[in-house]
């Protein structure tokens, strides 16, 4: 394992044992809408920047969902169309308050 990956995995460590693996469950899912909620308007093109941001904002309007690496869902509370509105509504706070000065 690279040097850069030992570091950032032992900062989840307590004693002997690892929390790295406890994701909360709705960041992948919010990573697979954003190309397709930016996919409906072609005419914004976010930088790193504003993907940050919306990543951010729309996790944050979210309820977590952690889970440990071999958890087994049942079933999951959060609908597909509340993360895909989470992302809408963050595209749209990114594209009327970007985080960065504009030209």
């Amino acid at each position: 394992m690279d040097a850069k990956i030992r570091e950032l995995v032992a900062r989840y460590d307590i004693g002997d044992t690892s929390l790295f693996f406890i994701r909360n469950r709705n960041e992948r899912r919010v990573i697979e809408a954003i190309p397709r909620i930016l996919g409906e308007d072609p005419g914004f093109i976010p930088n790193t920047i504003d993907l940050q941001d919306i990543y951010a904002l729309a996790l944050n309007s979210l309820p977590p969902r952690y889970v440990q690496q071999g958890s087994i869902v049942l079933r999951e509370p959060v609908r597909q169309d509340e993360i895909e509105d989470a992302v809408r509504s963050a595209v749209a706070q990114v594209r009327a308050r970007p985080n960065y000065p504009q030209e």
